[in-house]
Order: structure tokens, then sequence, then C-alpha cells
């Protein structure tokens, strides 16, 4: 490893290391609520190491306490979880050159603290070697990932011991402000994270993950119109 790379990676360890602090109680939540749901310790870490994201986790966890059927389990999980598709659309540019399995290891570790830290990283440095980026995404899963992965394991192994009044959901909406408001560069990005949390809101009635995609797809529409619209005022100036 040069030393460029291992400092890309070690660069990437410690802006990953804030968001141990959410990722925790967030972790520790997700082992209480899949146990008290009826699952073992072993399923419970199963779901946490396999699937790796938490708001689909969640979604499918409450689905099956209201013993939905199957297919509509697998279908809101899969819901939620395709912001996913999103994340390695933008990725691909600046990892797409990297071998086939260094790719599908970026593809496993690609949650949402990994991708925003990465995303903001490459658009500033866009012109860093393929190698060095590949280093800082891996140095921000190092802190992160590990950390999901022990909490849920305590939450499931001792969530009876935890106070009902500590009240850890307050993880899950400061992790989503913590990695959206740095990216807030621009009107098109405002444009779009407004119209997104009006959307979602507006259409919280509709099964879960559907009112997500849709505010997703509207937000995006809605980001690529502001930009043409500024470029176009630019154009004229």
């Amino acid at each position: 490893m040069s030393s460029t790379t291992k400092k890309s990676f070690l660069r990437g360890v410690r802006d990953g290391a804030p968001f141990l602090l959410v990722v925790g109680p967030f972790a520790l939540l997700f082992g209480v609520v899949a146990t008290e749901a009826g699952l073992s310790v072993v399923e419970t870490m199963g779901f946490s190491i396999l699937v790796i994201a938490g708001a689909s986790q969640f979604t499918a966890v409450q689905l099956m306490v209201d013993q939905a059927p199957t297919v509509m389990v697998l279908a809101a999980a899969l819901a939620v979880n395709l912001r996913m598709a999103m994340y390695s659309a933008s990725l691909t540019p600046h990892l797409g050159r990297a071998g086939i399995w260094t790719r599908a290891l970026v593809s496993y570790f690609n949650v949402d603290q990994t991708y925003a830290l990465a995303i903001a990283r490459y658009e500033r440095e866009p012109a860093a070697p393929v190698r060095d980026k590949i280093a800082y995404f891996f140095g921000t899963a190092a802190p992160v990932c590990p950390f999901w992965y022990v909490f849920t394991l305590v939450g499931a192994l001792g969530g009876e011991a935890i106070p009902p009044g500590l009240a850890l959901d307050f993880a899950l909406p400061i992790t989503f402000l913590a990695l959206i408001a740095p990216m807030l560069k621009s009107l098109a990005h405002v444009a779009a994270a407004l119209t997104s949390a009006i959307v979602a809101l507006a259409l919280a009635w509709l099964p879960s993950g559907l009112s997500l995609l849709i505010a997703a797809g509207t937000a995006m529409t809605v980001g690529a119109l502001v930009e043409m619209w500024q470029e176009r005022q630019s154009a004229w100036t």
C-alpha cells in the first residue's frame, strides 16, 4: 500500500468515526426490535450482516410483526433500499474502473454513511487515483460497518435490560440530517431535498416504501429542472 493510499484510508476512518455516535444506538435499537418481534439472535445477526441496511431492516421487521405476506415484506424492503441503486450510479464514474471483486465489496459496504462521505470527497477531488478513492471508501466503512454488527448483537442479547425511556430511535433522523445537510450546496440540491420531504410526507399513507420511491423520483426531476433553469440563466447573462 503506497503512502498516499494509506493516507486516504486513514482519512476515511477519521471521517467515518463521528457516525459511530448514531450508528451504535441505531444498531442497538434494531437488535432489540428484531428479537422482540420473535427473531432469534442468529436470525437477527444474519439479517444485519446480509442486508446491512437499517431502514429496510426496520421496514421488513415491522411488516413481519404485522404478519404481512412474504412477498410484501421483500418488496417493501427492496423499495426502501432502491436508493442504493442511485448511490451506485453516482459512484460508477469514480470507481467503475476497479476490479470486479473490489466493486462487489464496495456494493456491499455502500451504505448511507459511506456513500455520503465518499461522494463528497470524490466531488472535491475528482482527479484522485482510483486506488486512493477505493482506499478512502473502505476507510469510511472500517469504523461504521463493524460497529453496526457489534451493537446489533448487543441489542439482541441484552435488549430487555435497556430502559424503554432511553429513546434510541433518535439515531435515525439524526443520521440522515448529518448525511444530507453538508450536501445541500446549491439551489438544485435544496429544491430536491425540500421536494422529497414534502412528497414523502404527503404520500405517507401509501404502502411501505412506495412514498419514498415516488418522492425520490420527483425530487430528482425537480433538481434536474432547477439545474437546467440555472444553466439557461447563466447562458443569458
